[in-house]
C-alpha cells in the first residue's frame, strides 16, 4: 500500500514531494505567467502530506507549534536578524577591498524598504523563501539528525536543498555558486535551529532577512558588474562562517549546551514496526536511551 510506503520512507517521500510541490511553477515561469521557476511553499506542503500519513493530526500540530514557538531566548531574535546583515556585510568589505565600485547612496534607500520587503518575505508564502523552512528545518531536521550527527544530516539537507534551487540556477535567477552557500547556510541555520529549542520561526525570520538584505541592499549597493563576484564572496563567507561554528559547538549537535533536535523514538520505533504513532506533543524534546 502506498500508505505503508511513505510511513516506511518518510524523508524520501518527502524530498519527492517538495520537488513536485515546487516545481510545477517551471512550466508557467517558461510561459511568462510566473516570475519564478520554484514555488517555495512547496517544502511545506510536503512536509504536511507526508505528516497526514504517517503521524495523522498529531504530527501536523507539532508542526505547526514548531512554526509558532517564539520563547526560544531573547538573544537568538536578534542574532537571527543581524547574522545575514553582518556576513552580507563582510562579503562586500571583502569586495571593496578587491577593487568592486559601490554606490552607497543606494544603501539609504534600501534601508527604507527593508521593513516591508522583510514584513512581505516572512508572512507571505510564495513571496520569499522563509516558507521553505517548516518543510526543511521543521520536518526534515529532527528526522535526518536521528541517528547522524547534527554535520552529517546538514550536508544531506543541503544536497537536497540545493537540488531544489535547481530552476532558479537553470534561468539564471541565483547564481551556480548559491550551491556552496546553500551548504554553508544550512550549517549555520541548523546551527540556530538547534540552539533556539527547534523554533521553526526563527529559521524564518532568519531566511526572511538574509533574502531582504540581498534584494534590497546588496544588490543596489555593490555596482553591477561586480554582483558575480559578490555571489562568490558571499557563498565563502557563509561557508567560512558554518566551518568555525562546527568546530566551536562539535560536530555532533552543533551546541555545547543543547542537544540536536530529533524525531521522538516513539515514531522511529513505530516506522521500523509498519503501524500508525501518535507524535509527541514536543518534536524538539531529545529522545533519550
Amino acid at each position: 500500500m502506498l500508505r505503508s510506503r511513505v510511513r516506511r520512507h518518510p524523508l524520501i517521500w518527502f524530498a519527492v514531494l517538495s520537488i513536485v510541490l515546487s516545481w510545477w511553477a517551471w512550466p508557467l515561469y517558461s510561459l511568462d505567467l510566473l516570475p519564478v521557476p520554484v514555488a517555495s511553499f512547496g517544502p511545506f506542503l510536503a512536509a504536511l502530506i507526508v505528516l497526514a500519513v504517517t503521524e495523522g493530526r498529531s504530527g501536523i500540530v507539532g508542526l505547526l507549534r514548531r512554526m509558532g514557538r517564539w520563547r526560544v531566548g531573547a538573544v537568538w531574535y536578534p542574532v537571527a536578524l543581524a547574522l545575514p546583515l553582518a556576513l552580507s556585510a563582510a562579503a562586500v568589505m571583502i569586495n571593496v577591498a578587491l577593487g568592486a565600485q559601490v554606490d552607497l547612496s543606494m544603501a539609504a534607500v534600501g534601508w527604507v524598504g527593508i521593513l516591508p520587503a522583510f514584513a512581505m518575505a516572512l508572512l507571505i508564502p510564495g513571496f520569499g523563501g522563509a516558507w521553505e523552512e517548516p518543510g526543511w528545518r521543521g520536518y526534515a531536521v529532527p528526522r535526518l539528525q536521528s541517528g547522524r550527527t547534527a554535520l552529517r544530516a546538514a550536508l544531506i539537507l543541503g544536497l537536497l536543498i540545493a537540488g531544489w534551487h535547481l530552476p532558479l540556477i537553470v534561468v539564471g535567477q541565483v547564481s551556480w555558486t548559491d550551491i556552496l552557500q546553500i551548504m554553508g547556510a544550512v550549517i549555520v541555520f541548523n546551527w540556530l535551529f538547534n540552539n533556539a529549542k527547534g523554533s521553526v520561526l526563527i529559521i524564518m525570520v532568519s531566511h526572511a532577512m538574509n533574502n531582504t538584505v540581498w534584494t534590497t541592499l546588496t544588490s543596489k549597493v555593490v555596482a553591477q558588474p561586480d554582483l558575480a563576484q559578490q555571489a562568490v564572496l558571499q557563498a565563502v563567507v557563509w561557508c567560512a562562517t558554518a566551518m568555525i561554528l562546527v568546530i566551536l559547538t562539535g560536530p555532533a549537535d552543533f551546541s555545547r549546551s543543547h542537544p540536536k533536535q530529533e524525531e521522538p523514538r516513539s515514531l522511529r520505533a513505530g516506522r521500523e514496526k509498519d503501524v500508525p504513532v501518535s507524535a509527541s506533543p514536543d518534536l524538539g524534546r531529545r529522545s533519550h536511551p
